[in-house]
């Protein structure tokens, strides 16, 4: 049994005064001296939190005891060290940025495609009537994805409303709408709603779940994550990788952020190709003056920048 543990949640619901609660809620986990990072919106609460099994039990006994977030559910990995460096709790105007802020169009407490279990979601992937629909950005999809999955050329879900004209072609079909843990398709499955799609569905639990209880059935590749894990394994029946190096071509499972942190891009490189450019993109990029430090890992934590106040 591992000492660790990293819960991934996220809950929509109204939040009175939001802007005080993130600051509580940081006080919070900071006294459990919990590691993680916390979206807190009006529309309520998005986050990721790493600690140890006591801490995060604690915390999840805190979260469940507010009626708010009666809905909320847990997707718990065992980990052998904390899963973040610092722990990080803020507001913003959504809990997942897709500049669909207008209730009375986009609202996941009223309306949102049918919720899927994952055994449901995987018996209905082979059918002759079913679309299945990613709606990740690019550098996730391009690491891992469902077979047969149709993907967007998005560099940020907040691009995802400017595709959906793409998918009129799927209208006739039964859209099954996937993302890691579930909160993407809350939007991105009211939005098919309103432009006329019929028949949405989405993946309850997103691929964290999918993974934990359908076994991650025909999941390709792995599963990009918003933590120093950065790729997580998803399918244990038949898993099979499907991302190639950017540079060379080669088959690898890794993604790594580019050492410029000016650019900062997310990829896939194979350790060699990682050695010979230094973590780096490109050879430009490895002759950057604030090049950092590669450690054949590819994640860096980032450097808080001095704030002028002047």
């Amino acid at each position: 049994m591992t000492a660790f543990q990293t819960l991934l949640y996220y809950c929509y619901t109204p939040i009175a005064e939001a802007e005080q609660f993130a600051a509580d809620h940081l006080a919070f986990c900071k006294s459990l001296n919990l590691t993680g990072r916390i979206i807190v919106a009006d529309e309520g609460l998005n986050g990721t939190v790493s600690g140890t099994r006591e801490a995060c039990a604690a915390y999840m006994a805190a979260i469940r005891a507010d009626e708010r977030f009666d809905r909320l559910e847990f997707k718990i990995d065992d980990v052998e060290e904390p899963s973040f460096i610092k722990m990080h709790c803020r507001y913003k105007a959504e809990i997942v940025h897709s500049g669909l802020r207008d209730p009375h169009i986009i609202n996941p407490n009223q309306r949102t495609g049918k919720h899927l279990e994952p055994t449901e979601f995987r018996d209905m992937l082979d059918r002759d009537d079913v679309v299945v629909l990613d709606v990740r950005s690019n550098y996730e999809h391009n690491l891992g994805r469902f077979k047969n999955a149709v993907t967007l050329d998005i560099d940020n879900f907040r691009d995802f409303p400017e595709k959906i004209n793409e998918l009129a072609q799927y209208k006739d079909k039964k859209v099954l709408t996937y993302c890691t843990g579930g909160i993407k398709c809350e939007k991105a499955s009211a939005l098919l709603l309103h432009h006329g799609f019929s028949d949405v569905y989405q993946l309850h639990g997103g691929i964290i779940k999918y993974g934990k209880e359908a076994g991650g059935e025909n999941f390709e590749g792995k599963c990009y994550v918003f933590d120093n894990r950065v790729a997580v394994d998803v399918n244990r029946v038949n898993p099979t990788v499907v991302s190639t190096c950017r540079n060379c071509g080669r088959t690898t499972p890794k993604m790594i952020n580019c050492a410029n942190p000016e650019c900062n891009e997310h990829f896939t490189q194979c350790d060699q190709c990682g050695e010979e450019l230094q973590g780096c993109c490109s050879v430009e990029c490895t002759t950057h003056p604030r090049k950092r430090t590669y450690d054949g890992t590819g994640y860096y934590v980032k450097v808080p920048q001095p704030v002028n106040k002047a």
